[in-house]
């Protein structure tokens, strides 16, 4: 936006330049040449499309004159103004920045698709509740496009997620909850008190200094002590509410190793994982899902703390494995051309054992790893692909039929 202490330059253009090329209004613009209501009505519809449909706007008329005539409207209205007469001028304010043009824009839009009429009923329909899926959805995919560096990706997948914000701010406003300006309101100011090393007279010269005005402020603001914010609890309460299982997961492990919450060496975390996975598979035995649920839980968990001992990245670990899983079929599907249903068993271990020769010829790097499915029977080669039924376990069979062979729990090491 023009610097308040520098008078902003006025643009004269011809209403046949604005229609071919465009118009920009960083200053303010007068359309000259409006010679009659078919040029007014083009020229209406181009500046709809790219300015908010509340833009001010005035029309001059008698310009050579001591005292031109304004008549000042909206750009939603101007070609229903009345008193206007031919040739004319029309005068367009540089009130806001392009930025603040495209996001009127987009709330507009939202707004229509919002409308009882003639709105979209898929919108209509949707709640804050239905739309959390696609925040956490447009998240990981603005990541993907990060990680991958496609700066067009990385574009479309901002706005995809910038949608989902103006979304949840349209329907709060339809419920006179909150709207988008208290939510841009709200950051900025936060941002504002909370770097006051930048916007007052607070010094803080390193990074360290900034965090820790940072913790001091926020728990002022959450009428707590320093100390209260800071507890383990607090923190790990915070890392479950703002993060994926699977990474909160990680950080709770970190975090609690970091308080003294630690095992002695890895053998001991070996240990635990076949106790946790003995006791996973004896409540599978049982009928009470809630039980096999937590030790399931127990399980992952204790992987989670194997991944960190060996400093590896869970997350990561399972999305290059989620890849390498779609890498196959896609190789799969690129060899047969009838469903992957329609294969018998036979059939689709020769096409997976292909895709994996496919793969490591073109991955060299990854032809030389160890593949957990290469250590594994014909039985079980497909890694989760659909098999011949195995007999079912009997409900009297022991536990200890179960626990894992030849580790034991008081075994030191896998």
């Amino acid at each position: 936006m023009p610097n308040p202490e520098t008078p902003a330059r006025l643009q004269v253009v011809t209403a046949s330049s604005v229609l071919a090329q465009g118009v920009q209004l960083h200053v303010p613009v007068l359309i000259t040449q409006i010679e009659s209501m078919a040029t007014l009505k083009t020229l209406h519809a181009a500046l709809q499309a790219a300015f908010p449909l509340n833009y001010p706007v005035s029309f001059l008329s008698e310009l050579s004159g001591p005292e031109p005539l304004a008549l000042p409207t909206t750009l939603e209205q101007m070609s229903e103004r009345k008193g206007i007469a031919f040739p004319v001028s029309l005068y367009l304010p540089a009130q806001v920045s392009a930025v603040t043009i495209a996001v009127q824009q987009l709330v507009e839009v939202v707004a229509k698709l919002r409308s009882p009429v003639g709105g979209c009923p898929w919108d209509l329909d949707q709640t804050p509740q239905s739309l959390t899926p696609y925040i956490i959805e447009e998240a990981y995919e603005t990541i993907d496009a990060i990680q991958n560096g496609s700066q067009a990706a990385i574009t479309e997948e901002l706005g995809d997620l910038l949608l989902q914000v103006v979304l949840q701010a349209q329907i709060a406003s339809e419920q006179d909850q909150f709207t988008l300006k208290e939510i841009a309101q709200g950051i900025t100011n936060k941002l504002i008190r909370r770097h006051p090393h930048v916007f007052a007279d607070v010094e803080a010269s390193s990074v360290e200094a900034v965090r820790a005005n940072w913790e001091a402020i926020k728990a002022a603001e959450k009428g707590q002590s320093l100390d209260q914010l800071q507890s383990l609890s607090t923190k790990l309460q915070r890392y479950t509410r703002s993060l994926p299982p699977l990474m909160a997961g990680l950080k709770l492990s970190e975090k609690a190793a970091e308080a003294g919450l630690e095992w002695q060496d890895l053998n001991d975390v070996w240990t635990k994982f076949y106790e946790e996975l003995a006791e996973f598979q004896e409540s599978l035995l049982q009928s009470d899902q809630s039980h096999q649920l937590s030790e399931l839980g127990d399980l992952f968990f204790t992987l989670v703390n194997i991944a960190r001992w060996c400093q590896l990245d869970p997350t990561s670990a399972l999305r290059s494995t989620n890849k390498k899983l779609i890498d196959r079929i896609a190789a799969i599907e690129s060899k047969t051309s009838k469903p992957l249903a329609e294969h018998s068993f036979t059939e689709l271990e020769a096409l997976w054992q292909a895709a994996k020769q496919q793969l490591n010829s073109e991955d060299p790097d990854h032809s030389t790893r160890i593949d957990p499915s290469d250590i594994l029977t014909a039985e079980v080669s497909l890694e989760g692909l659909p098999r011949e039924a195995e007999p079912a376990k009997s409900a009297e069979q022991p536990a200890e039929a179960l626990s894992p062979s030849p580790v034991g729990k008081d075994s030191p090491s896998a």
